[in-house]
C-alpha cells in the first residue's frame, strides 16, 4: 500500500499474536512495505537539513526564521524608548514672559544619533476670571528654545465672569542628531491675571518618545 501521507493519514492493520508470517489478512511483507512508505513520506514532509524543497517543514521554518531576523533588524519608525514625567500639583503664574511649568521635565538619551524625539504634553489649562485673560504654552529644550510643532499654543478666556478650562495637548518633534542626554520641558505665560496648569485635577504629563529613523 502506497502511503497517503501527507494529503491524508494512513490507516494500518496491526497483526495479532496469532497471525502467521504468511497471513493473508496481514501479510508480513506488506506490513514492512507500508511502514517504509509511511516513513519515507514523513521524512519528505519534514525535510532533510537545509532542504531546498519549498513544501518541507525544514525549508519553511528556515525561511520564516530568516524573515523574522530581517524584521527584527529594522529600526525605522520603531518606538525605541519612552520617558514619562507626571505632576499632580497645581502650577500658577502671573508672568507675561514664559516661565517653566515646574514638575514636568523629561530627560531622554537617544540610542542612535539618527533617531527623532516626539514630545507629548497633556494637562488642564485654566485662565482665572479676574479679567479677560489668555495663556500661552510651549515645549522647549533645556536652553528654552521651542521645538518644532510646539512653539506656542493659545488658550483664552474672553470673559471676566467665568473661568476658562481647557484640556491642553501639545505634540512636538525634535531631531537632536546626538546620543547625549536631551531635556525637554513645558513653559507658560499669562497675558494678564493668573493662569494655571492644574495637575491636582487632571494629572499633568510629559512624554519623550524616541522614534527610530
Amino acid at each position: 500500500m502506497a502511503s497517503n501521507f501527507p494529503s491524508s493519514l494512513d490507516t494500518f492493520t496491526n497483526p495479532s499474536s496469532t497471525d502467521a508470517m504468511d497471513s493473508v489478512s496481514v501479510p508480513h511483507a506488506t506490513q514492512h512495505s507500508d511502514l517504509n512508505d509511511a516513513v519515507e513520506a514523513l521524512q519528505a514532509k519534514v525535510g532533510a537539513d537545509s532542504s531546498a524543497v519549498t513544501t518541507s517543514h525544514d525549508y519553511k521554518i528556515a525561511d520564516h526564521a530568516s524573515r523574522l531576523t530581517t524584521l527584527e533588524a529594522i529600526s525605522h519608525g520603531k518606538i525605541l524608548q519612552v520617558v514619562r514625567d507626571i505632576d499632580t500639583s497645581e502650577r500658577t503664574t502671573t508672568s507675561t514672559s514664559f516661565v517653566d511649568v515646574t514638575g514636568v521635565t523629561v530627560t531622554i538619551t537617544p540610542t542612535s544619533a539618527t533617531s527623532n524625539i516626539m514630545i507629548v504634553f497633556s494637562g488642564e489649562a485654566v485662565c482665572d476670571n479676574a479679567a479677560v485673560n489668555n495663556m500661552e504654552i510651549q515645549i522647549t529644550d533645556s536652553s528654552n528654545v521651542a521645538i518644532s510643532g510646539a512653539e506656542r499654543s493659545f488658550f483664552g478666556n474672553f470673559s471676566s465672569t467665568v473661568y476658562s478650562y481647557t484640556n491642553a495637548i501639545m505634540i512636538g518633534y525634535a531631531s537632536p542628531a546626538s546620543t547625549s542626554a536631551q531635556t525637554y520641558k513645558v513653559r507658560f505665560r499669562a497675558s494678564s491675571g493668573i493662569v494655571r496648569i492644574r495637575g491636582n485635577r487632571n494629572t499633568t504629563q510629559l512624554f519623550a518618545i524616541e522614534v527610530g529613523a
